[in-house]
């Protein structure tokens, strides 16, 4: 079964939007996603996420403009452990089974599905493949989810890393409604097919 959304968030920490076209199938993910942001300075952000099996990230593309000019990052898993950006070995986030595109709130969906982690009690560590955004470095991240509370719309899921943490709320799918300080979403649309 293939689930389509398309999900528009405010994103408060940049002052823009970003909107996410995604098919959830199996237990793959593969999404496509706009954004602008205007601090710290106005800019585009594209982006294509490809999940394999269990919502391992497969490619992250990511293409980036502001008054500056524009660059691109293509972010890829081996599916082992090993990761490439623009080809280069990123030896720094060796094991880690996702991407975190930073200020998207979509890549917050795949660990906690692959957990469950929106349905069921549970917390989970995991290393991540951080991007910054606007520059597209690659960063190694400690993150830790902890499943609160069955909601109305989904769950309550306490993110972690550093000295950052909030409780976002997930929706049945397991993808992001709100992440106080970060996105809210505007509106949503599911469909089957």
């Amino acid at each position: 079964m293939v689930t389509s959304h398309v999900l528009t968030w405010e994103v408060t920490e940049s002052r823009g939007y970003e909107t996410s076209w995604i098919e959830l199938r199996g237990n793959t993910l593969w999404a496509r996603g706009r954004a602008v942001g205007t601090v710290p300075d106005p800019y585009w952000v594209s982006y294509e996420l490809e999940t394999g099996d269990r919502y391992v990230t497969r490619e992250l593309r990511v293409h980036v403009a502001n008054a500056t000019g524009s660059h691109e990052l293509s972010l890829q898993h081996d599916g082992g452990g090993q990761w490439t950006a623009n080809g280069e070995q990123l030896p720094s986030v060796e094991g880690a089974l996702d991407c975190d595109l930073g200020l998207c709130p979509l890549t917050n969906t795949m660990p906690v599905l692959r957990q469950g982690l929106h349905r069921a009690p549970g917390e989970r560590t995991f290393l991540m493949a951080w991007v910054s955004v606007p520059d597209l470095a690659v960063h190694a991240s400690r993150q830790t989810y902890t499943h609160l509370a069955r909601t109305e719309s989904g769950a309550r899921v306490r993110f972690a890393s550093g000295e950052n943490r909030s409780d976002l709320e997930f929706d049945e799918d397991g993808l992001v409604i709100d992440y106080p300080g970060l996105a809210h979403r505007l509106s949503g649309s599911a469909g089957h097919a």
